[in-house]
């Protein structure tokens, strides 16, 4: 499969007036043609701001790119002008953000705002980014379209502004669809048909998406390779089945044990122990390990490398070096990985 975006060893400062903060650590990643690519983590993990140095979008003055690359179609991102990444962003490489109230204009009607990307990148008569448009409304589920085009954000429900946005996102058949966390304002009904849509709009228009999410049920749905992030640094990655069936990274462990579970009612829901490392100062070895029972002696003072699982499921632990000791998942992640197989058991019909 072809890569159609390649992130080399990307390390992102943001100069604050408390010192340096150390947001990206290192992150690498590919995304290939066709694909969805979910990046999950806790909050403040980094997702958002890999996502973002991606389209350009993070704040110049203090912003620092200090190493790294983001290849897409032979061009390295970081080095473009401004005015070369607005020939880029919105056309070849679109983005669904969280909220589609601040997302939206509240005083352009929904026609018009999907219409900009169509003057400015497809440069459309009126009347065709208006039909275009419109055909636009209809693909992404929203009915009486042509009555709809003349509406403002606010005669829409949370649902609706939230097709509108990826309408918006795809009016020029992006390449590359960013998705950060695009159902989190939304309650879980229309969460579950905004994730269908999107599944259903990536086989017509074949597009790459990079879906970032905290939530793992949403993953297990959307995704076809998961890449798990920490603190800066993605510590684990591999296929959806792979990260479900075989997680390897302890954060990972933790993440899938505090998946809440509607026929478990009765028991605690699993909370990682502390909180993730200060940035400013980020710690010597493995920034995971004041959170992690299993942590050996060797994660306070070194960082661990990638080991390879498979040829597609890597993990950044010394618990996979050879000489470590033999660690189990705890019978949390064991009993999700369980039910994980019964369902798509069921799903399959046997």
């Amino acid at each position: 499969m072809k890569k159609i975006l390649e992130v080399q060893d990307l390390h992102i400062s943001f100069h604050t007036f408390a010192g340096e903060v150390q947001a990206i650590r290192g992150v690498s990643f590919d995304l290939h043609e066709g694909e969805t690519l979910a990046i999950v983590g806790e909050s403040g993990s980094g997702k958002s701001v890999t996502t973002k140095s991606i389209m350009r979008l993070l704040p110049d003055r203090t912003t620092e790119f200090k190493s790294g690359h983001i290849m897409f179609e032979d061009k390295d991102l970081i080095k473009l002008k401004e005015s070369q990444m607005q020939k880029i962003r919105g056309k070849d490489i679109s983005m669904i953000f969280q909220d589609p109230m601040t997302s939206l204009n509240p005083t352009m009607t929904v026609g018009k705002q999907i219409m900009e990307p169509l003057h400015k990148h497809q440069h459309l008569s009126k009347a065709d980014a208006k039909k275009r448009a419109i055909e636009l409304l209809q693909l992404v589920g929203i009915p009486n379209a042509e009555a709809r085009f003349k509406q403002y954000p606010h005669q829409f429900s949370g649902g609706m502004r939230q097709r509108v946005v990826i309408a918006i996102a795809l009016a020029c058949n992006p390449k590359v669809l960013i998705a950060d966390e695009p159902t989190t304002a939304l309650d879980v009904t229309i969460q579950a048909q905004i994730l269908e849509l999107m599944k259903e709009l990536q086989k017509k228009i074949n597009t790459s998406i990079i879906f970032i999410t905290h939530d793992l049920g949403v993953v297990a749905n959307v995704a076809d390779r998961v890449a798990v992030m920490y603190a800066g640094r993605i510590v684990e990655v591999g296929t959806v089945d792979e990260i479900f069936y075989n997680p390897k990274h302890p954060y990972t462990w933790g993440l899938i044990s505090s998946m809440p579970s509607l026929d478990e009612s009765d028991e605690e829901l699993y909370a990682i122990p502390g909180t993730p490392p200060d940035l400013l100062n980020p710690p010597k070895g493995d920034a995971f390990a004041a959170r992690n029972q299993y942590a050996l002696k060797i994660d306070l003072e070194e960082q661990p490398p990638m080991f390879k699982v498979s040829d597609t499921h890597y993990a950044a632990t010394w618990l996979l070096h050879p000489d470590a000791p033999k660690v189990e998942p705890p019978e949390a992640v064991k009993k999700r990985m369980h039910k994980f197989k019964a369902t798509d058991l069921e799903k399959e019909g046997k």
